[in-house]
């Protein structure tokens, strides 16, 4: 008589540590339990993306104060930073009584189609969504801005540097540089549980004063004191 062979346990695989770098509450996306104590295998950074919508807009009508239209591009790969995007761009221009029109792009070529749109329907000012594609293409984006006459603003200083008008957001050399300390603490022997996540507290207001003059604006002195930089 063959007695059968004894079952194996499967091996559990230890938990490889991921550390974040998020634009979006990660709570609320599900990465951690909570900012303090994650209490998983991941922790990083916050860095504010979505949180600051609201804001980029009002800078925006503050540096063109006559603008009724508002056109907002985003891709609409990113479903949660587009959704996000287009409800704070939403609630922001009730406020300040604009009229919004949302176009998306997800690739170069969708992005040169939008901005033939803005050629037709010429909006008072564009708002570009906090996205990985658009950062990659941001020299296009600050071109064809500059080309179409249309004010925009971005979410990071990478984009006034390439020639666009205006940004507000998180410095994310800083908000990497962080990733990279909490990868060192990691690989030392701390636990992503224990290490609660970071929210960026260094938020950089960019003007690019040589593109305002080729737009024919005036950058109001309000925001001149307030700009961290501005590139002549």
């Amino acid at each position: 008589m063959h007695l059968p062979a004894p079952r194996r346990r499967p091996s559990r695989q230890p938990l490889i540590p991921i550390v974040f770098a998020v634009g979006e509450d990660p709570v609320a996306q599900g990465l951690v339990a909570s900012l303090a104590r994650p209490g998983g295998n991941l922790t990083g950074i916050n860095f504010f993306n979505q949180e600051l919508v609201g804001k980029r807009l009002e800078l925006l009508r503050e540096l063109v104060p006559g603008s009724a239209r508002v056109a907002v591009l985003v891709n609409p790969t990113d479903a949660t930073s587009t959704e996000t995007t287009v409800r704070e761009v939403g609630t922001a221009a009730r406020t300040l009584g604009l009229q919004v029109r949302v176009l998306n792009a997800s690739t170069s070529r969708e992005i040169d189609a939008a901005f033939a749109t803005f050629a037709q329907e010429r909006p008072d000012v564009l708002f570009i969504g906090g996205d990985t594609l658009f950062n990659s293409r941001r020299v296009q984006l600050a071109h064809l801005a500059t080309r179409h006459a249309v004010p925009a603003i971005y979410a990071q200083r990478e984009y006034v540097e390439a020639g666009g008008l205006i940004s507000y957001g998180t410095n994310l050399a800083d908000a990497f540089r962080q990733v990279g300390v909490y990868a060192g603490i990691i690989l030392k022997g701390a636990k992503p549980a224990d290490l609660p996540v970071v929210q960026s507290s260094k938020f950089e207001l960019v003007i690019n004063a040589q593109t305002a003059r080729t737009l024919g604006l005036t950058v109001p002195p309000s925001l001149l004191v307030r700009a961290d930089e501005v590139i002549e």
